[in-house]
């Protein structure tokens, strides 16, 4: 009974976003409706992360088939402005940590944690090894980031920067089902490939491996002149409200004690963040022959999942955009943790 009425909230929520033509109307529709539930109702809500990772596949795979050589080109020729985005991105975030401890008084760590753009869990993790960082206040600005992120961006590149923004709800280009059967043996061998990727990705301990491993998967069975077929509608409604449902349940902010100090400071820095990217997606724009709007998703610290589904409903370059999102993710997960930690224990001693 919990689970159905976890379904039908969501699905409401997703149903209301997607009337009033709300950008990803089915992640953010379900994971508002399942936040406002669970805090105003006081009804606990139930879901589970499989169904959270069967969404990323399939959001994988859409985004890894639209890889080409040409793009691979692309990607190559831009790994400085990858490598730059992703330092400034960073050292902005720095600044605006120091802003946020400075005005509400929490420890230089918990701010610095709270405010890099990298994975809610792994800066859990990583506020729980460094001293003086608190993880509830972590988590806190992590969740918000995310969901100002998530919920300006999309907002901003559908109605500001797309020239083009129809079918709202889902993404675009869509598939039929008839591709899908088409060909008797190149489905079962797509969903195998997807699959065993997913299976490695796990074991090699990749950054969201459900994701990451059927975009490789993908990419590499298009490159290949596989036939790949576009996924139709209803699949990729389905994987964004799994995604989003997930999302809203897992987030528990009531344990926080000191929110209402650090709620506005955490969103003006979130959009500090977003209006920087924009700043720099102008100046790629004029670099390389690329749109603005597809300059702003590839640097918007806002997630692979979120900016690739805006990328498709607004048809922008999705190659590109993922691959700044996971070359951004991969560099704060390797890179950013140790230097934090040195970084911090300096800052502490001085």
């Amino acid at each position: 009974m919990r689970l159905l009425e976890t379904v039908l909230v969501t699905c409401a929520g997703g149903v209301l976003f997607t009337l009033l033509h709300i950008p990803l109307g089915w992640m953010l529709g379900p994971l508002a409706a399942a936040m406002f539930w669970i805090a105003y109702m006081k009804r606990p809500l139930v879901w589970t992360v499989k169904a959270r990772d069967a969404g990323l596949v399939i959001l994988g795979y859409m985004m890894g088939i639209t890889f080409t050589k040409d793009t691979g080109r692309q990607i190559a020729m831009q790994l400085p402005s990858m490598i730059t985005a992703t330092l400034l991105t960073v050292a902005f975030s720095l600044l605006t940590a120091y802003w946020v401890a400075k005005k509400t008084k929490i420890t230089m760590a918990s701010s610095v944690i709270g405010s890099i753009p990298g994975g809610l869990s792994q800066m859990v993790v990583l506020a729980e090894e460094v001293k003086g960082a608190d993880e509830t206040q972590v988590a806190f600005m992590q969740t918000l980031r995310v969901l100002a992120v998530i919920f300006i961006v999309p907002f901003m590149a559908v109605h500001g920067l797309a020239e083009q923004a129809d079918g709202i709800a889902a993404a675009a280009p869509q598939g039929s089902y008839a591709d899908w059967f088409s060909q008797p043996y190149s489905s079962p061998l797509i969903i195998a490939a997807v699959l065993a990727s997913c299976w490695f990705a796990v074991k090699l301990r990749f950054p969201t491996p459900y994701m990451v491993g059927p975009i490789i998967a993908g990419a590499v069975l298009a490159v290949a002149g596989a036939h790949t077929p576009q996924l139709p509608q209803l699949p990729i409604i389905i994987a964004q409200w799994m995604i989003g449902t997930y999302m809203g349940v897992t987030t528990q902010l009531s344990s926080l004690t000191n929110w209402k100090k650090l709620l506005p400071y955490t969103i003006l820095s979130g959009i500090g963040v977003v209006l920087f990217s924009l700043a720099f997606a102008y100046g790629l724009s004029c670099l390389y022959p690329v749109t603005l709007l597809s300059a702003f998703l590839s640097t918007a610290p806002g997630g692979m999942t979120e900016m690739g589904v805006t990328a498709a409903i607004t048809h922008a370059d999705i190659t590109m955009i993922v691959a700044y999102q996971m070359f951004r993710i991969l560099f704060i997960l390797f890179v950013v943790p140790p230097l934090l930690k040195w970084g911090l224990r300096r800052f502490e001693r001085a």
